[in-house]
């Protein structure tokens, strides 16, 4: 019964896995042909050209595209983290009247719809002046990012001993030391968590970049690749496509792989207690 258990297990994992990966695998493959080798189904790598990587980096400005991709992600990462540590402080720490509600307030925030918000955000960025901007994709970035960053920052920031605090306070540290000082260096996998979700949310974002910005030196890469298409099915370039799409993502699954440990322990940190 245990043999057969553990078969089962085995199984689901691999089929998970298969499921996960082979997608990427196949966009992979597609990338390194070129021609009419791009119709052929194989499984198995039988054609390696770099003819479509060439393509997509030299034509167009798919690569000034990344460079605002990773100018967004990188701005919206810092700023909601830095919004999200000091928010996190006053909500788990602080007491007062209405804070729970606040809480959940924020939380609610990210439960809207991206669609149901377009319109209205739309008016406010093109009153900012900020419309075909990147500064309009942070700040729309930051509506859904921030409410994410401030629920688990606040969450592992509540489970912190109150006694690191206390003795804080009795060496005469203020609030921003607290934080900063003492409660930073113990935050690493919750910010690395939160951090990192924030980025790729950020990265993969496609409505609010197709909308906010309309001229192509600043567009961001999801929005680059769907221009990547032609009149008809048969003109669609799948080559540089697929080739844009494995430059996209390389760069995720690299910093996946760099902070996987410091991810699995902000997710599962405050999972136990004692």
């Amino acid at each position: 019964m245990k043999l057969l258990k553990s078969i089962g297990f085995y199984a689901l994992v691999v089929i998970i896995v298969v499921v996960s990966v082979f997608p990427f695998y196949y966009a992979i493959l597609t990338s390194f042909k070129s021609g009419t080798a791009i119709f052929q189904v194989d499984y198995w790598p039988k054609h390696f050209s770099m003819f479509n990587y060439r393509m997509v980096m030299t034509q167009g400005s798919f690569p000034l595209n990344l460079l605002n991709s990773l100018f967004v992600s990188s701005v919206v990462v810092v700023i909601s983290l830095f919004l999200a540590i000091t928010a996190s402080f006053a909500l788990a720490r602080v007491k007062f009247r209405g804070r729970k509600l606040l809480l959940l307030t924020i939380l609610s925030v990210s439960m809207f719809p991206q669609i149901a918000v377009l319109a209205g955000l739309f008016e406010m960025i093109r009153g900012l002046g900020l419309y075909n901007t990147l500064w309009s994709l942070i700040l729309a970035y930051m509506i859904f990012t921030l409410p994410f960053t401030v629920w688990v920052l606040t969450t592992f920031m509540r489970d912190l001993p109150v006694e690191l605090e206390e003795a804080a306070i009795v060496d005469g540290a203020n609030s921003w030391t607290i934080v900063t000082k003492v409660f930073m260096p113990l935050m690493w996998p919750a910010l690395v968590t939160t951090g990192l979700l924030a980025f790729i949310a950020a990265w993969n974002e496609f409505l609010f970049a197709l909308t906010f910005v309309s001229n192509n030196d600043t567009r961001t890469v999801p929005v680059a690749i769907a221009l990547l298409s032609g009149a008809s099915e048969q003109e669609i370039p799948w080559g540089p496509i697929m080739a844009a799409s494995v430059i996209v993502t390389v760069p995720l699954v690299i910093l996946v792989l760099i902070f996987q440990r410091k991810i699995v322990a902000g997710l599962t940190a405050g999972g136990v207690k004692g």
